[in-house]
């Protein structure tokens, strides 16, 4: 009798689900490398790494370790809502069902060969949905511009290799359309927005309207994401980690997509 009450409790438990399998594929890194040739804002510090200790030990063993020092907004990195929207979400703020799910390529390379200064138009986006359907709920739009094959050349990359608040008007790269950007949040329900490029914004955005407008309805941005060309328009899942900063305006990203074979 003893045994028979053990079990009981245990054949009324509900069977286990099995877990939602996860996406199969090549592993594609998104992430630029952080190094002394990394690519900042003309007015933000670069990454700077310094040696605390290389070598063998007293002990005779060998032991590395480093530190580093980096703004937010450099790199390929994360811009958190609250970076252009009071009381919006920080970094840490961000739900992980944000930063990883289904993606989408828009490629505008052509139209950003021809003009540096170039922005993502709605045109762009009914063009896709023409070849491939609506935007799906939930998506990830990543916009290759086709920039990221100038990395790290500043002057072609980003327009200058200037530095300081002067430097800012030199800026040539292309960008999200506010319109377009307007017309994401007004239509369709994506998650994040990523670009190969330093800005979502273009390079002479004055007011940052395209930050402005995704950022107040919480939708993050990865700028200077890179290897977009080895990635298909349809089909690949992102992953995008930024650095937990408790109240950060952005950060550190590394992001990775799988991207299905065949």
């Amino acid at each position: 009798m003893r045994t028979m009450l053990l079990l009981i409790p245990l054949l009324a438990l509900p069977a286990c689900e099995s877990p939602a399998p996860f996406p199969q594929g090549e592993l594609v890194d998104l992430t630029h490398p952080f190094d002394a040739e990394t690519i900042y804002w003309p007015t933000a510090s670069g990454f700077t790494k310094t040696t605390d200790f290389e070598g063998y030990t007293d002990a005779g063993y060998y032991y590395a370790a480093y530190s580093f020092c980096t703004a937010e907004h450099g790199g390929t990195h994360l811009d958190a809502p609250v970076h252009f929207a009071e009381g919006r979400q920080a970094t840490d703020e961000i739900p992980l069902d944000r930063l990883m799910g289904p993606a989408v390529v828009v490629d505008v390379t052509a139209q950003a060969a021809a003009d540096r200064d170039y922005r993502v138009t709605v045109a762009d986006f009914e063009a896709w949905e023409a070849r491939h359907g609506r935007l799906p709920d939930g998506v990830i739009v990543l916009l290759r511009t086709g920039f990221g094959q100038y990395w790290p050349d500043r002057v072609r990359y980003m327009g200058t290799d200037a530095r300081g608040p002067e430097a800012v008007a030199d800026l040539h790269f292309p960008g999200l359309h506010p319109e377009a950007a307007a017309w994401l949040v007004e239509n369709r329900s994506v998650h994040a927005v990523g670009i190969d490029t330093p800005s979502i914004d273009y390079g002479q955005s004055k007011l940052f309207e395209t930050h402005q407008t995704l950022f107040a309805e919480n939708i993050p941005a990865f700028e200077n994401v890179a290897n977009l060309d080895r990635l298909p328009e349809t089909g690949a899942y992102v992953i995008a980690l930024p650095m937990k900063i408790r109240g950060g305006s952005g950060g550190p990203l590394r992001i990775v997509a799988i991207v299905p074979a065949g």
